[in-house]
């Protein structure tokens, strides 16, 4: 068949454009999908991830980019090594540890910058840092000026990231005696070992000491601070008491960035004040809350009660070596005054006014006490309950805080001294008073000697209302002094002189006056003939401070803390003269059995309003208002 001009043409491009494909093929082969392969689905990401990337995290010297995921936090991200807490800022943790064992820890300060966190996470988890790689590969000029460049970062950011670290830990628990009655030791106390090098993550007895600090746990607690840009590594260590005690510690740790979430106070001068004490109760009071004068601030402090307290029989080893540990006292003392399930019906607490100041403080009154003993009172405040602050409380602010302990005794079982306080006239008047169990409670001898009181003062009102008070100063009686100090000065006097504040007899401090020795005792025992003997027989001893007390209370032989003598020499003072209050002085007639001299170095010899047994409570409370000895004369003595 013969083909046209045109039909060869299109035949010969036909041709020539199969042989193309043929050598495009054989150069090029293709890759064929199996079917098997094209029905597998591609995986659906249902997460919803943030992969955004903020450029402001990049770092141009990082070859490896560590993106942040909301759906991951650090300690995910930058998880701690095994065996290791991690603690976070504020919030305490409990463990146990068990004896001979040290149980780690791992704080990584919160305000770090984002490449320092970075830096820390890599060395947490023992991996290079990429960046220090990426300057060692350029030239050497390069390295050399990128080297001094991350040092000068480096120094800039640790000026501007170092900050103080306060770490505290509580012990809770301790092992126990495996056969208590012959064990005489108590456990010892845990240590806190800290490290701040990446050298040392495992603090404890066998690693290397000059690279940690290590600080031994003071009666159940432990507190420490330093400035630092690292991490901190925590171990506390748990000696090994196995021969004699069984069981592990329980120890709760915070580390934080404001203040000491636990600390406790070891200060001499104890916020709490011992006052009195019967046989069966005690009275404990703080010192003032506020030196403010201002109505408002007052009414708000006496809205609160910032302190709990605890109790505890010095004979019972319990809180031996946990007395500044607040769960070691919350989960070992005999009695407790808390804010929760741990309180008790044995301690009344609220706020007063009285005593130095007639400023707020708030007081404790415990009863079911064992008589004849010494107790351990140990104050504390727990944020967790509100303290002070209450809501508006920063996380640091909702720890514990523990005071030195105060000592406090009973009286003895004889019953013839015992506490009252709040009474409605002597409103400054908390003190054991002489009585006897079976004249009735506590509330109807704090009437009898309160409406007593308030008696004599009525005829003194009497008096003092012949008196031109509120004439001009030119016709005064004193251009110092007027009726209403004349009156505040009787009161004080009054009370303190009308109600007796009593002692055991068995007591032998010699500023205390023996009374009524030839009365029983409330049970009927009487004084032995020797100690009888020994005594004068005239009136101070042979009788209470009034014939009242003998007649209607009866409460036997006692001592009486005698009135101050400064109360009977501020009186005179401060009334006019024709009332004609007069004073024994020190040595004569009529003052020794009837006032003791106000000596505050030796601590409380003798008795005025708002006095306490508390040593250094007397110089707090008592204001020196000297003696006009010259113009006093011999007068009013006894009631």
């Amino acid at each position: 068949m013969h083909l046209s001009p045109l039909q060869s043409r299109l035949a010969a491009s036909l041709a020539a454009s199969c042989l193309l494909i043929l050598l495009y093929l054989i150069l090029f082969p293709p890759d064929f999908a199996l079917a098997a392969e094209l029905n597998e689905a591609p995986p659906v990401v249902t997460d919803d991830f943030d992969l955004s990337i903020d450029s402001a995290k990049l770092n141009p010297r990082d070859s490896v980019y560590e993106p942040e995921f909301s759906a991951f936090d650090k300690s995910i991200t930058g998880r701690a090594p095994e065996g290791v807490t991690q603690l976070t800022n504020n919030e305490p943790m409990p463990m146990n540890v068990e004896p001979g064992s040290t149980q780690l820890f791992v704080f990584v300060p919160p305000s770090w910058s984002s490449g320092e966190e970075n830096d820390r996470r890599h060395e947490l988890r023992g991996e290079p840092n990429t960046s220090k790689a990426d300057d060692a590969g350029a030239g050497a000029g390069t390295a050399e000026e990128s080297k001094g460049r991350q040092e000068n970062e480096r120094n800039l950011e640790k000026r501007q990231g170092s900050q103080t670290v306060y770490i505290s830990a509580n012990t809770c628990q301790r092992p126990q005696p495996v056969e208590p009655s012959k064990t005489t030791k108590d456990p010892p106390q845990l240590t806190l070992f800290v490290s701040t090098t990446a050298a040392n993550q495992a603090p404890g007895p066998l690693a290397d000491e000059g690279s940690q600090e290590v600080i031994v746990f003071k009666e159940g607690a432990v507190m420490y601070s330093f400035d630092t840009d690292e991490e901190v590594y925590l171990g506390v260590y748990a000696p090994d008491v196995s021969e004699s005690f069984s069981g592990p510690y329980n120890v709760r740790v915070a580390v934080s960035t404001d203040s000491y979430y636990y600390s406790y106070d070891d200060r001499d001068d104890a916020d709490l004040i011992w006052v009195d004490s019967d046989s069966q109760g005690a009275l404990l009071i703080t010192h003032n809350l506020t030196e403010s004068a201002d109505p408002n601030v007052e009414a708000e402090v006496m809205k609160t009660q910032p302190y709990v307290l605890f109790a505890h029989n010095k004979k019972d080893r319990a809180i031996n070596g946990l007395k500044y540990s607040y769960c070691g006292l919350y989960n070992y003392a005999q009695i407790a005054a808390t804010k929760d399930e741990r309180s008790t019906d044995l301690v009344r607490t609220g706020m007063t006014k009285r005593g130095p100041g007639n400023l707020p403080k708030q007081q404790f009154f415990f009863i079911g006490l064992n008589s004849s003993a010494d107790y351990f009172g140990i104050l504390a405040r727990d944020g967790r309950a509100g303290g002070y602050l209450g809501k508006r409380q920063a996380a640091s602010q909702r720890g514990t805080r523990v005071f030195k302990a105060t000592s406090f005794s009973t009286k003895s079982d004889h019953g013839n001294c015992a506490l009252v306080i709040d009474l409605a006239f002597c409103d400054q008047i908390a003190y054991s008073v002489p009585s006897n169990p079976n004249f009735g409670n506590s509330t109807k001898l704090a009437d009898f000697y309160d409406n007593y009181a308030r008696s004599a003062y009525a005829n003194f009102e009497k008096s003092l209302a012949q008196v031109a008070c509120d004439a001009p100063s030119s016709q005064r009686y004193s251009l110092a002094r007027n009726c209403t100090d004349c009156a505040a000065a009787y009161k004080d006097w009054l009370c303190s002189v009308a109600i007796p504040r009593c002692e055991d007899f068995s007591n032998t401090a010699s500023y205390l006056q023996p009374r009524a020795i030839d009365h029983p005792f409330p049970n009927g025992e009487k004084l032995d003939a020797e100690t009888l003997a020994s005594m004068p027989k005239t009136p101070a001893y042979m009788s209470s401070r009034n014939s009242l007390i003998d007649d209607i209370i009866k409460p036997g032989p006692h001592k009486e803390l005698l009135p101050c003598d400064d109360l009977c020499y501020k009186l005179v003072q401060s009334c006019p003269a024709s009332m004609e209050f007069g004073c024994p002085l020190p040595g004569s007639i009529g003052f020794a059995g009837n006032y003791a001299k106000h000596d505050t170095s030796e601590g409380l010899t003798c008795n005025f309003p708002g006095s306490a047994h508390f040593p250094s409570a007397g110089g707090r409370a008592v204001l020196n208002w000297g003696v006009m000895a010259g113009a006093l004369m011999v007068g009013l003595l006894m009631v």
